[in-house]
C-alpha cells in the first residue's frame, strides 16, 4: 500500500512539473533563460546529458544550447546528438517538445586542443550570442600521469576561460570543480582555496618539462594533493578565482554523483564509473571486498539535485546586479541534510539487491567492507584474482574468449577510485548550497527541487538498482523473477561448497588424528626410554 501510494505521489509530481514546465510564465527562473543561448563542456557526460534535457524541459523558452563536441567512434557530432536525443532519459522532453532537438548546436572540438579546437567562425558564434557557460568537462583519473591530469582539467580550464572572457554579453560562468580536492583541509568551507602554485606556469613546465622528469618530481609538486586529480583540479579553482575579475562566475563542488532522485526519470544512471560500477559487480557475486570505513559518511548528491543546483547558481548569479566581490562557491553534498555512513550504505545495498538481483550473475553476492587494507587485499587475492584466472583458464580449455581478469582489473581500478573517498571522513561547510531555494516561489522551488528527503534511503536504493540494471545493464524488468530462482540456486550452490569446505577440513583432523596419536605415543615411549638408555651406556 505504501509503495503504490508513494508511486501515485510521483506521478502526480511528475504531471505538476509537466504542467508547470509547460506553463513556464510562472518560472522565473525560466523567465529568466527565456532567450538565452547556453554553451556547456562535457555536454555529453552524465551529468552534461541531464543538464542539457533539464534545461530544454523545464527552460523551453532558451534560445540555443553550444555543445563543445568531437568526433568519437566513426560518428560525427551531429550524429551524437542524435543518438543521444534518443536515449531514455530525453523521453519526456521528446513527448512534450520533440522540436527541441533543433536548439542543441554542436560546436566542434575538445578541452585539449588550442582554442578548444574551434573555428574562428564557432568562436565568433559562441562569443556573440552565449551568455551563459557551464564548464563541466574534465577527467576524473585519480592516478593519471600529471601531464594528462594538468592537461585535461587545468589547462582545459584555462582554454575555456580564455574563450569566455571574450564573450560580449555574459551573464553567469559555472565551473564544475569536486567537493573531493579537499584532501589537505579538516573542513572544506564554501571558499576558493588557493592553491600555491600558479595555474599557469603549472601549464607552461607540463608542456616544456620531459615525461620522466615530470613523473620523477609529480609527488614533490602535488604535495600535500594525494593525486594528480585534485591537484589539477585545485589549480583549476584558482585560475578561475584569478581570473574572476573579468567575468561573473561560481564554483560548484559535487560530491560522488550518482542516480536521478526523480529527473528525468527515477534511478537513471547510464554510467558505470564509480559506486554504480561496484553495486553491479558485487550483484553479479564478483565483486567480494572493499576496502572502506564503514563508519566514515557517505558525501553523495543525486544527479538531478545538483543539477538543478547548478542552474539556480547560473539564474542567482546572473540576476545580481554587479559581480560578487568574491567568487561564490557551492559544496554539493548531503551532510547538511542527514548523515548516511557507508555501513548503512552496505546493508540497505545488501539487502536490496537480493530482492532485485542482475542477471547473469558469476557466484552469489555476499561481499563486504574492510577497514584493514591488508585484510582487504588477502580476500582480494582469493576471491577475486585466483576464482578470475581459474575461470579465464576453463575459457582457454574450451576455447571460449578470455574474460574474467580484464573484468577484475576493471574492478579495482573502480575500487581504487571509490576508496579514495570511503577511507577518509570528509567533513562539508554546505550553507549556501543547502540555502539556494531561499527565495524562490512555490513553483520554481517545485520544478528545480532540492529535497534529499523526497523518498526515504530505501526506496531511492531500490530505484538505483534497477536504474542500473535497465540503463546499464540493458536487462529488462521482467526478468527479475527468474533472477531471484538463479540467486536461490546460487545461495544454495554457495552454501553448499562452504560445507563440503568445513566438513573436509574436518575429516582431515580426524582422519589424521590416529597418525598424529601414534607419532606423540612414540615421542612420549622415547623420553621415557632416555633413563634406562643412560644405564645401559654407563655399565
Amino acid at each position: 500500500m505504501n509503495a503504490r501510494r508513494r508511486e501515485s505521489h510521483s506521478s502526480r509530481r511528475n504531471k505538476i512539473v509537466s504542467e508547470i514546465a509547460m506553463d513556464h510564465d510562472k518560472s522565473a527562473v525560466a523567465e529568466w533563460y527565456k532567450g538565452r543561448s547556453i554553451f556547456i563542456t562535457g555536454g555529453t557526460g552524465f551529468m552534461g546529458k541531464v543538464l542539457v534535457e533539464k534545461l530544454l524541459f523545464s527552460c523551453k523558452d532558451i534560445a540555443n544550447i553550444y555543445i563543445l563536441m568531437r568526433s568519437k567512434r566513426g560518428k560525427n557530432p551531429e550524429q551524437r546528438i542524435e543518438e543521444m536525443f534518443k536515449l531514455p532519459m530525453f523521453k519526456r522532453l521528446r513527448d512534450s517538445n520533440p522540436a527541441a532537438i533543433k536548439k542543441l548546436k554542436p560546436v566542434h572540438g575538445d578541452l585539449v586542443s588550442e582554442n578548444l579546437g574551434l573555428s574562428e567562425a564557432e568562436q565568433q558564434l559562441i562569443i556573440n550570442n552565449a551568455s551563459v557557460v557551464f564548464h563541466c568537462a574534465a577527467t576524473l583519473k585519480l592516478e593519471a600521469i600529471l601531464k594528462d591530469a594538468i592537461e585535461q582539467n587545468t589547462a582545459g580550464t584555462e582554454r575555456v576561460v580564455d574563450l569566455v572572457k571574450r564573450i560580449k554579453h555574459l551573464d553567469a560562468f559555472i565551473h564544475m570543480s569536486t567537493a573531493f580536492c579537499s584532501a589537505d583541509i579538516d573542513v572544506f568551507e564554501e571558499k576558493v582555496y588557493k592553491c600555491p602554485d600558479d595555474p599557469r606556469a603549472v601549464v607552461d613546465v607540463t608542456k616544456w618539462m620531459k615525461d620522466d622528469a615530470l613523473l620523477d618530481v609529480t609527488e614533490s609538486l602535488i604535495k600535500p594533493h594525494p593525486n594528480t586529480y585534485t591537484y589539477s583540479k585545485r589549480l583549476a579553482e584558482t585560475l578561475v578565482a584569478n581570473e574572476s575579475d573579468h567575468m561573473k562566475v561560481a564554483i560548484v563542488r559535487p560530491s560522488i554523483v550518482v542516480p536521478a532522485l526523480s529527473e528525468p526519470i527515477r534511478g537513471w544512471v547510464d554510467s558505470l564509473n564509480g559506486p554504480m560500477g561496484l553495486l553491479v559487480a558485487a550483484g553479479k557475486g564478483v565483486l567480494r571486498s572493499m576496502h572502506c570505513k564503514g563508519e566514515n559518511r557517505a558525501q553523495v548528491v543525486p544527479v538531478d539535485i545538483a543539477i538543478n543546483a547548478m542552474i539556480l547558481v547560473a539564474y542567482k548569479l546572473g540576476s545580481l546586479p554587479e559581480k560578487p566581490k568574491e567568487v561564490p562557491v557551492y559544496n554539493m553534498t548531503n551532510d547538511g541534510v542527514f548523515k548516511l555512513t557507508w555501513g548503512e550504505v552496505l546493508d540497505i545495498g545488501r539487502s536490496l539487491i537480493y530482492q532485485y538481483p542482475f542477471e547473469m550473475m558469476v557466484w552469489y553476492p555476499d561481499g563486504d567492507i574492510r577497514a584493514s587494507y591488508f585484510i582487504h587485499r588477502l580476500y582480494c587475492i582469493f576471491s577475486h584474482w585466483i576464482p578470475a584466472y581459474l575461470i579465464d583458464g576453463l575459457m582457454f580449455i574450451f576455447r571460449q574468449k578470455r574474460f574474467m581478469v580484464r573484468v577484475q582489473t576493471k574492478i579495482q581500478d573502480g575500487l581504487e577510485l571509490l576508496q579514495f573517498f570511503a577511507t577518509r571522513q570528509w567533513n562539508f561547510s554546505s550553507e549556501r548550497f543547502l540555502s539556494l531555494q531561499d527565495n524562490l516561489s512555490p513553483v520554481d522551488q517545485e520544478i528545480f527541487h532540492m529535497d534529499f528527503r523526497k523518498y526515504s534511503v530505501k526506496e531511492y536504493f531500490k530505484y538505483c538498482i534497477l536504474g542500473a540494471r535497465e540503463f546499464c545493464m540493458k536487462e529488462d524488468p521482467k526478468t527479475l523473477p527468474r533472477c531471484r530462482r538463479q540467486q536461490t540456486f546460487m545461495y544454495i550452490l554457495d552454501r553448499a561448497l562452504a560445507l563440503a569446505f568445513y566438513l573436509g577440513l574436518i575429516w582431515m583432523v580426524i582422519s589424521n588424528f590416529e597418525t598424529a596419536k601414534d607419532v606423540f605415543d612414540y615421542a612420549g615411549n622415547c623420553v621415557q626410554d632416555i633413563p634406562v638408555l643412560g644405564k645401559l651406556v654407563a655399565n
